[in-house]
């Protein structure tokens, strides 16, 4: 499913125009990560959790000339499914 799809079964679940849909679903994607963004996290109960991990930076390969590269230090997003969710997708 992609983005398009999403707002139209949001559009048809809710009954709205998908128009509206979109703007619901644009605000959803833009508070989270605002949130995220901010150093915070946000959990919702059923479904799940977004936060932020921290890698440490690091040394690698490049595996086409086996020269050393350094990666940088970086926060990436995490989701972790929580219970509902779970049960959901394995019944």
């Amino acid at each position: 499913m992609n983005k398009n799809e999403l707002v139209a079964a949001v559009a048809d679940k809710a009954g709205m125009s998908k128009a509206d849909a979109g703007s619901a679903v644009e605000a959803v994607f833009d508070t989270i990560t605002s949130e995220l963004k901010g150093g915070g996290d946000v959990r919702l109960v059923g479904f799940g959790n977004f936060s932020v991990s921290h890698r440490d930076a690091s040394k690698g390969r490049n595996p086409m000339t086996g020269a050393e590269v350094d990666i940088p230090a970086r926060n990436v997003p995490k989701f972790s499914a929580g219970k509902g969710l779970k049960d959901a997708v394995n019944s």
